[in-house]
């Protein structure tokens, strides 16, 4: 029974998909806090320069 516990390679698979989609998690923060940054800057330099044009 322990023997084909450790032969089987449904556990490690699903750790691979595990730290996979861990990865995919933290580029897809990094994208969007990056992103939402500059949106945030460029959206206050619009509102600046329309304020000071009206």
């Amino acid at each position: 029974m322990f023997v084909r516990f450790l032969k089987k390679e449904d556990g490690p698979t699903a750790v691979e998909y595990a730290v996979m989609l861990a990865l995919v998690i933290v580029v897809c923060i990094a994208a969007i806090t990056t992103l939402g940054s500059n949106a945030n800057g460029t959206f206050g330099n619009v509102a600046l320069n329309t304020a000071t044009s009206s």
